[in-house]
């Protein structure tokens, strides 16, 4: 929770307010709002605030919501006022599960999230050679072989092999990542370069994706990529400000007025500080920490910050990976994969060095963030976090985190609300991955664990929800219709009884974000004496049609009281 003094003004600015209007005066001398909001829909998110159809802002902080007539008191001579016209005003989004710096750099590379195949990417990676320098290094992210209209004729598992790439490219090094970052494709030459060859061994629960014959076919799966690293070697890396400045740009142009950040090392985190110092980040940012024991052990005490920079940045998470993805057959299962026998997944952080982490996070008071998607690395998760909390039995509300939870056996599914762990999951991986869902896991498996959102809810756990961008679109609209309609391209729906009201959405993009990160109290709500971060749509996704929620649109993002993005132009 933040304290400060800060937090204390919102309080009576609060009860001004309320005195004010009661006593039925003209507020203007005492409490003219900064931005007024008026003629919308206005949905709170909280039960003890009425939804209306406007909202009064004074600096950072929502002064009151209610009727038109009883917020034009708050406008005076020099408060800014905007007509809604209709349109709904909500808390802002909060997107409780991104990787911030990994949105800006899929804007400067080759976007392969909507290619239709496996030729479309060679015929991608062919144009952009041609207008590249001989060596130079060509990236790109966002394949998923399951979402592709025909599998490549040479394939291994689905996979296609290097060849037709290597062709188009023999002089220049490619490397395209998979869409959830947990594999990454080569062509000949960045192997050669990386001196890559059929006796090169696999990495300890990673894989190079070989042949018949034994030869890699141009797949590495999860830590496996790291031996494509010499591929980059002086290609010119992106400038890390430049990367946040797109990130930045991309969220608030989506609505999101918070963003958590799924891992970054403390390199990262000392430039979003400066940057954050210098006023060049709109959005809020909640950020865990991903390094190694050694130097979490080292520097992890020096990183606590609440509400740094104006609330721009808080810093009060540890986040470590236990098993890989779904898609490429990383996620690691209790039993066998349904399409793929001989493995049940992969572990890619041992559970001794993730007990270590957590040992480290509780040291230090920090929360606790861990990768999972297989119900084995849930399991194991599940049981890392219930030994750690043993260990300090007078301590409580710790709010450690499973990120994604995507698979669970039925017998882990009330662990989560018993032993206090929150399932931050992202609604738009149950459509994305539904498609496969069955393939991988079969349909007892599916049924039974799967996505399993009202089953969780049920037993009391609370989800906050994301999108795990770039690895999806971060646009919470998306998030939001896939979470209330799991409908897939086809039309099919994906265990329907699984599906979140629009209510319960709305709570997982904004309330129940705030509370995965300690912020329940200053966000997450259009809660008179909370930040003032709301979202206006151009559409009620509340009300019309399910299947018109898709074309809503940002019309503006407000953060601590000021205009941000604007669907009509920009505004820094």
């Amino acid at each position: 929770m933040i304290c400060s003094p800060q937090r204390r003004s919102r309080f009576v600015l609060l009860a001004v307010a309320i005195v004010t209007l009661n006593s039925g005066c003209n507020p203007e001398p005492e409490l003219p709002a900064d931005l007024v909001l008026l003629d919308g829909k206005v949905v709170t998110v909280d039960e003890n605030v009425p939804d209306g159809e406007a909202i009064a802002m004074k600096g950072d902080t929502i002064v009151a919501v209610g009727s038109d007539r009883e917020i034009r008191a708050f406008i005076g001579a020099e408060t800014e006022v905007i007509d809604l016209d209709g349109k709904l005003a909500i808390p802002g989004f909060i997107d409780s599960h991104v990787h911030f710096t990994g949105i800006g750099q899929a804007k400067m590379q080759l976007n392969l999230m909507s290619v239709a195949n496996w030729e479309e990417i060679v015929s991608m990676v062919e144009a952009v050679v041609g207008d590249a320098s001989t060596g130079e290094l060509i990236r790109g992210r966002g394949w998923h072989q399951e979402k592709w209209d025909h599998t490549p004729e040479d394939n291994v598992d689905g996979l296609p092999t290097h060849h037709t790439l290597s062709a188009v490219s023999p002089n220049n090094p490619v490397v395209l990542r998979h869409a959830s970052g947990h594999a990454s494709f080569a062509n000949a030459k960045a192997m050669e370069m990386s001196n890559i060859t059929a006796r090169t061994p696999d990495p300890a629960g990673d894989e190079i994706v070989r042949d018949e014959n034994g030869e890699p076919i141009g797949a590495f799966r999860e830590t496996a990529q790291q031996l494509l690293a010499r591929a980059s070697e002086g290609a010119e890396p992106p400038d890390p400000r430049r990367v946040i400045e797109l990130a930045n740009q991309e969220v608030i142009s989506k609505g999101l007025t918070t963003v958590h950040d799924a891992g970054s090392p403390f390199e990262t985190v000392d430039l979003i500080k400066d940057m954050v110092d210098a006023g060049e980040i709109d959005v809020r940012l909640w950020v865990m920490i991903r390094d190694s024991n050694e130097r979490l052990a080292q520097r992890l005490s020096d990183y606590w910050m609440l509400g740094h920079g104006d609330n721009h940045l808080t810093v009060r998470a540890v986040k470590r990976t236990l098993d890989g993805a779904l898609g490429p057959h990383g996620a690691w299962l209790l039993e066998p994969y349904e399409d793929l026998p001989s493995s049940s997944g992969l572990n890619t952080g041992t559970v001794a060095s993730v007990t270590e982490s957590a040992r480290i996070a509780a040291s230090n008071g920090f929360q606790l963030a861990i990768h999972a998607i297989g119900d084995r690395a849930n399991r194991e998760s599940l049981d890392i976090i219930e030994q750690t909390y043993a260990l300090y039995p007078d301590r409580n509300d710790w709010r450690w985190r499973i990120e994604h939870s995507q698979h669970l056996h039925p017998t882990d599914i009330p662990r989560f609300a018993e032993i206090g762990v929150i399932p931050s999951m992202q609604g738009i991986h149950c459509t994305s991955d539904a498609l496969y869902v069955l393939e991988r896991l079969g349909e007892r498996r599916a049924e039974e664990g799967a996505y399993v959102w009202q089953k969780l809810m049920a037993t009391g756990a609370i989800i906050p929800n994301g999108t795990d961008a770039p690895v999806e679109d971060v646009d919470p609209i998306a998030g939001f219709y896939a979470t209330v309609s799991r409908r897939l391209a086809d039309g099919s729906v994906f265990y329907p009884d699984q599906r979140m009201s629009r209510e319960e959405a709305l709570r997982s993009y904004t309330i129940n974000g705030a509370y995965a990160g300690f912020e329940e109290d200053v966000k997450g709500s259009l809660t008179p004496g909370k930040f003032a971060d709301v979202t206006v749509l151009s559409q009620d996704i509340m009300t019309i049609p399910e299947g018109e929620i898709p074309s809503t649109e940002v019309v503006y993002t407000i953060i601590g009281g000021k205009v941000v993005y604007s669907r009509d132009a920009s505004v820094n």
